[in-house]
């Protein structure tokens, strides 16, 4: 009796807690950038700002310059991410949208439930052929998935670190040093998406990929200790992939390189 209380109690606080999130002002909006952090379809104009993350190899040298958007986070809009029995308690399926929606008085069709069937739809899709992927709604759950795809090893977190950004989000950036090389043999990467709670996206792929550390300085004064990373061999990848667009480029002609935003990971095994 003691452990239903407790697990309705679990539920009636998640559904407190989106309440107040969507009625108090915070938007979930089809979140343009979570395409391309996940390497998928999209119908994006090429000029939009947000598209450029992405670089060719041979950018990697000191003294380069390029443009570059980096999204900031306002902490106070910002999705909480759940605890796994928090997470485990409310449903997570393209099934069960119609229910969440109702629970939490969105009308089917608004933007955000748009940007929620959509973060939905992508979970569930199948893995491409070399391609390991899971979507996380907790921490708990985002080790154990990772462990199981890199075996139960020591697990070591690199993100983007952004200090003292502007509201500029798109502006000309210098590398101002070599990129350091993390020589790694496995890793995964996870993206946030557009949600009403914190949920990352997951994937390994099999193949040569090449994770950098950069120093950028901005034309505005900004510094960020970003990460990026060099998928070498993209013969696999879908040819209407977006940064085939961006660079220039066909499926298996060029490695792709691309910054990670701030919230997003990429976990390797700790030396």
């Amino acid at each position: 009796m003691a452990s239903s209380s407790s697990s309705s109690c679990i539920i009636i606080f998640f559904y407190a807690l989106l309440l107040i999130q969507f009625c108090g002002g915070r938007k979930i909006a089809h979140n343009k950038e979570n395409h391309i952090n996940i390497y998928g379809k999209n119908d994006l104009d090429d000029l939009d700002p947000a598209l450029n993350v992405f670089f060719h190899v041979n950018d990697l040298h000191s003294g380069k310059k390029m443009p570059i958007y980096f999204a900031v986070n306002d902490p106070s809009t910002t999705p909480r991410l759940l605890t796994r029995e928090q997470s485990d308690s409310i449903p997570f399926s393209s099934s069960k949208l119609s229910y969440i929606l109702e629970l939490i008085s969105l009308a089917n069709g608004s933007p955000q439930a748009l940007a929620m069937q959509q973060t939905l739809k992508q979970c569930e899709l199948e893995a491409t052929p070399g391609e390991t992927r899971f979507c996380a709604s907790s921490l708990e759950s985002m080790l154990d998935l990772t462990r199981g795809i890199m075996g139960m090893v020591k697990l070591k977190a690199l993100t983007t670190n952004i200090h003292n950004l502007s509201n500029t989000l798109l502006q000309e950036y210098t590398f101002l040093n070599e990129p350091l090389e993390i020589n790694v043999s496995n890793m995964v990467a996870c993206h946030t998406m557009a949600y009403p709670y914190v949920v990352y996206y997951c994937h390994g792929q099999k193949g040569y990929n090449r994770v950098f550390e950069i120093s950028l300085g901005g034309e505005n004064g900004n510094i960020v200790d970003a990460i990026a990373v060099c998928h070498m061999d993209t013969s696999n990848w879908d040819s209407d992939h977006v940064a085939f667009r961006v660079l220039g480029v066909q499926p298996g002609s060029s490695p792709v390189c691309h910054f990670l935003p701030a919230d997003n990971i990429v976990w390797i095994p700790s030396p």
